[in-house]
């Protein structure tokens, strides 16, 4: 019975969205791990490393490297697949995410249906939605500059503001500044512009 309730119990504080002094000490905590060890993490270079697994290290020097150094992070990348398959199906409370009424007022005004209600947008990711040229044609642009923008800045978000600014790396810092002042030409500039055309 004791068992039990415990296991109720973990279970539902497992469900709740962790705080900063739980997550923030268990990230800093695998940062350690991976310095200790001489890893550097980053989920795009798990990229790099399928390329080279399926030959293109034949038409670029960019893939020819010791690619079985780096199965460990294919692991980490398959973790992560299978926590959020395990969070999704098995964790979720089918709650709204916990977004400010004025950024759902917001992202209503630009088209979207019911923002919030999920963790991405029903009107870009849905099998309606890739059925229209115009948003398949968005998502394939987009790709092609996040690939372009991991491979040009020698990484991903995760590589640079997690494992480079934790290793003290410089190219790092300035690849953050990048993003975040990207992130904000793209919300208050281009985002507006944007929405109505798509939506």
């Amino acid at each position: 019975m004791q068992k039990t309730f415990f296991m109720e119990t973990l279970l539902e504080w497992i469900k709740q969205p962790w705080p900063w002094y739980v997550s923030g000490p268990l990230i800093a905590f695998v940062m350690l791990a991976l310095t200790y060890f001489g890893k550097g993490f980053g989920m795009s270079s798990n990229l790099r490393t399928l390329c080279t697994i399926g030959g293109a290290d034949k038409f670029s020097d960019f893939f020819k490297f010791d690619w079985k150094n780096e199965l460990w992070n294919l692991v980490v990348a398959q973790g992560a697949i299978l926590g959020g398959f395990v969070a999704y199906f098995y964790l979720n409370d089918a709650q709204a995410i916990n977004i400010s009424e004025a950024t759902k007022e917001s992202l209503h005004n630009y088209g979207f249906s019911n923002p919030g209600a999920t963790m991405v947008p029903s009107e870009f990711f849905s099998w309606e939605a890739v059925q229209e040229p115009k948003i398949i044609a968005t998502l394939l642009v987009a790709g092609l500059f996040i690939g372009f923008g991991t491979r040009y800045a020698g990484g991903c978000t995760s590589g640079h503001a997690i494992s480079g600014i934790s290793n003290l790396q410089i190219a790092s810092v300035v690849a953050v500044i990048g993003f975040f002042t990207g992130g904000l030409i793209m919300v208050h500039l281009i985002f507006p512009f944007l929405m109505p055309i798509l939506l």
